[in-house]
C-alpha cells in the first residue's frame, strides 16, 4: 500500500484551481504552495551548494561533452569560483547564472518539472515551450533588483511570457524576497528610451524609460508606474513556487541578513505556438530568414508548428514524442457548426485526423 500511495503521488498531475486561476489573472501572479516536494527540494539545495562551492565534476576543468556535434557546439566548461578562496568566499562568488539546463542534467529535469509544467498548461497553455533557467544565489548583504517586467526582456509573440519561480530556501523581506506590483500586469511594456529592451512602441502615448532593474528607485523609471499599484512582498516557503505573467512589474531586495541566503531556480516559458527572436547566444544561429529563435528553446507540453529543441540529457517531455503521439495527446478544440433548419449552434471535435463522411 506504501508503495502504491507513492507511485500515485509521483505521477498525479496538478489541478490549477478556479480559484487560483482567477487569482494569476486578477494580480498577475500565483503562489503555489509546496509543488516541489521536499526531497526534491533537498536535491536541489545540496546541488547549489556543491556548485557554489565548485564540486560538481563539470566544474573540474575538464570539457564537458554536451553531445551537440552537429551544430558544432560540442564542449563546455561550467564555471567554479577560484580554488585560492575560501568556503566562504567561494559561496559568495555567484550571484545569478544562467541557462544551466543545457549543462546540468538536474537543470533540465527541473525545468521540465511535471508539478511546473502542470501549471503552466492551465495558466499560458495547452502547448508549453521552455526559455531559460537562472539560478539565483543570493548571499547576505547581496543586492536586489529594481522594478522590471520579464517581457522587457524576453519578448514573444502572441504575448505569452510566463515566469516560474522555485523557493530553495525560505524567503521574506529580511534575506531579499520578491515584490510585485499587484495589478499591474494590465500595464504595457515599457521600452527602452534607448538601447536594448523591447516595449509597446505601437502605443499611442506610451512613455520609453530608463533604469529599469536598477534597485535604486530614484534611477528607475518603472518605481512611478509601480507607485500606482498596491506592492505586496511575497515570502515563501522551500518548495512554493511563484508563477507571473511577463507584463507584471515585480523586483526584490537587498539580503539584509548576515548568515541567510535566498536561492531559488527560477524558469521562462511561453506558448509553444508564439514566435520568440529571445535567444541567449550570439545570434548566429537563428533563422537567418525569420530571425526566429524558437529552435534553440525545449517543447515541454503539448505540440506546435514552431520549430523546437529536444532536451540534451533526455528529460520526459512533449518533444521527445513522435508527431502522431503529440497530436494524439493534444486537446483539439470543439468546432461550432450552425443547424441549417433551426439556426442554432452545435459542437463537433475538430480533430484533423478524422475523415468527412461526405
Amino acid at each position: 500500500m506504501v508503495v502504491q500511495d507513492r507511485v500515485d503521488m509521483a505521477t498525479a498531475r496538478y489541478q490549477v484551481s478556479v480559484e487560483e486561476y482567477m487569482t494569476f489573472r486578477r494580480q498577475g501572479f500565483l503562489v503555489v504552495r509546496g509543488l516541489v516536494a521536499p526531497d526534491e527540494v533537498d536535491e536541489l539545495r545540496s546541488h547549489t551548494e556543491d556548485l557554489m562551492q565548485g564540486r560538481l565534476p563539470e566544474q573540474s576543468g575538464r570539457n564537458l561533452d554536451l553531445g551537440d556535434h552537429a551544430s558544432g557546439v560540442a564542449t563546455q566548461t561550467l564555471a567554479a569560483p577560484p580554488e585560492h578562496l575560501s568556503p566562504a568566499e567561494k559561496a559568495e562568488y555567484f550571484l545569478r547564472i544562467h541557462m544551466l539546463h543545457r549543462q546540468l542534467e538536474l537543470h533540465e529535469r527541473y525545468l521540465l518539472h511535471p508539478g511546473v509544467l502542470d501549471v503552466l498548461q492551465a495558466l499560458i497553455g495547452p502547448d508549453v515551450l521552455a526559455l531559460q533557467t537562472m539560478l539565483f544565489v543570493k548571499g547576505p548583504g547581496k543586492p536586489g533588483q529594481g522594478w522590471h517586467q520579464d517581457t522587457y526582456y524576453i519578448p514573444t509573440h502572441p504575448d505569452t511570457l510566463c515566469g516560474a519561480w522555485i523557493a530553495i530556501d525560505d524567503c521574506d523581506e529580511r534575506n531579499g524576497a520578491m515584490w510585485f506590483a499587484t495589478g499591474s500586469q494590465h500595464e504595457p511594456v515599457y521600452p527602452p528610451e534607448s538601447g536594448y529592451g523591447f516595449g509597446d512602441h505601437q502605443l499611442t502615448g506610451v512613455q520609453g524609460v530608463s533604469g529599469v532593474s536598477n534597485p535604486n528607485d530614484e534611477e528607475n523609471d518603472l518605481t512611478r508606474i509601480a507607485d500606482r499599484y498596491p506592492q505586496l512582498l511575497v515570502s515563501a516557503k522551500a518548495g512554493d513556487v511563484v508563477f507571473f505573467g511577463g507584463h507584471v512589474l515585480h523586483r526584490s531586495k537587498q539580503n539584509w541578513t548576515t548568515d541567510r541566503f535566498r536561492r531559488s531556480f527560477v524558469d521562462h516559458y511561453c506558448n509553444a505556438r508564439s514566435f520568440t527572436q529571445w535567444n541567449d547566444g550570439d545570434g548566429s544561429d537563428l533563422d537567418q530568414a525569420t530571425m526566429m529563435a524558437n529552435q534553440r528553446h525545449i517543447l515541454a507540453r503539448g505540440d506546435t508548428h514552431l520549430p523546437f529543441a529536444k532536451p540534451r540529457f533526455g528529460t520526459p517531455c512533449a518533444a521527445l514524442l513522435d508527431p502522431e503521439e503529440r497530436r494524439r495527446e493534444s486537446e483539439y478544440a470543439a468546432m461550432m457548426m450552425g443547424d441549417m433548419d433551426t439556426g442554432m449552434m452545435g459542437t463537433t471535435d475538430a480533430d484533423p485526423t478524422l475523415v468527412d463522411d461526405d
